[in-house]
């Protein structure tokens, strides 16, 4: 038995497999010289699910900003002087914000109300994730429902590969929502010793309605918002402040521990992700590279 990092990236087009997977090894290498660590990674293998949805990659030799294809975000290292600040007015903000969000958009059942906004803010801003949320797909050969299979069965094949090494599996963003989803309804077979979910929105309120409805149809009509049951050691769940995307930035007050005592460990953390200028806190180079972060991947290979 070995161990592994299994990585599933988030939202929108992106560079191709390997150049992806190498910059995301880069930002890791970067967080451990950052620390002074000195450590083999072990096997690192990507989910890449963005040609599934996009007939080619991104490039620099794309122009238009506006074009899908263009890439605008490469890896970067962390600036010399990042300001780290403490944003306690912020926290104290988007904690309310939190609790003015669940009572507007969700009732107790988690059922939600205003559905129709939350939809047109799916189909506005987050394309990949109204796709992925395609309902009654058992019954439909739609395209929508055909992409939707294949981003799971992605993530699925990758899991039953390594399911005799030790897993750990990082997931960004939208990744966290599909790795959350098949982990808990689709493969439970899979042991994972590390769930990491970074920049994730898996406690917004049109998402957990979307868990909740699911739990009710596999626990037959009782909901259980929890860690899924394959997550055996840890989940680890980082969030930056000003990230947008992870505006719920505490998933441990929306997901109890499984039956093996395993809890979400939220740590706030600074995403120093910047290029040419704009800083992105959202972005998953930023995330990787944080003491944080690091600290839980050493820990994970160390441990004997």
């Amino acid at each position: 038995m070995g161990k592994v990092i299994i990585a599933i990236h988030g939202l929108g087009n992106k560079p191709p497999k390997d150049l992806l997977e190498r910059w995301g090894r880069m930002a890791i290498e970067e967080g451990l010289e950052n620390l002074g660590v000195h450590l083999e990674l072990p096997k690192i293998e990507l989910v890449y699910w963005a040609d599934i949805l996009y007939d080619r990659p991104q490039t620099i030799k794309e122009k238009d900003k506006d074009s899908p294809y263009f890439l605008d975000e490469a890896y970067t290292r962390e600036p010399r002087h990042f300001k780290i600040e403490p944003h306690i007015i912020r926290r104290k903000f988007m904690d309310y914000l939190k609790i003015l969000l669940y009572k507007v958009f969700l009732k107790e059942n988690y059922e939600l109300r205003y559905g129709f906004v939350s939809q047109k803010m799916l189909h506005n801003y987050f394309n990949e994730l109204e796709i992925y949320f395609t309902k009654n797909c058992e019954k439909s050969l739609s395209i929508n429902c055909q992409a939707k299979q294949a981003i799971i069965e992605r993530l699925t094949d990758t899991l039953k590969k390594y399911k005799k090494d030790e897993i750990m599996l990082i997931s960004h963003s939208m990744g966290t929502i599909i790795a959350f989803d098949v982990l808990s309804f689709i493969d439970g077979e899979t042991g994972i010793n590390t769930f990491v979910t970074m920049g994730s929105p898996l406690g917004l309120p049109f998402v957990i309605s979307r868990i909740a409805r699911k739990s009710k149809k596999k626990y037959k009509g009782h909901i259980k918002l929890q860690t899924p049951e394959s997550v055996y050691k840890h989940w680890y769940n980082f969030s930056d402040i000003q990230d947008k995307i992870a505006l719920d930035y505490k998933l441990s007050d929306d997901f109890k521990p499984n039956s093996k005592g395993v809890k979400v460990v939220d740590q706030l953390v600074t995403n120093t992700y910047v290029m040419n200028g704009i800083a992105n806190p959202h972005k998953s180079y930023g995330y990787l590279r944080t003491p944080e972060f690091i600290r839980i991947l050493t820990r994970f290979i160390e441990d004997k």
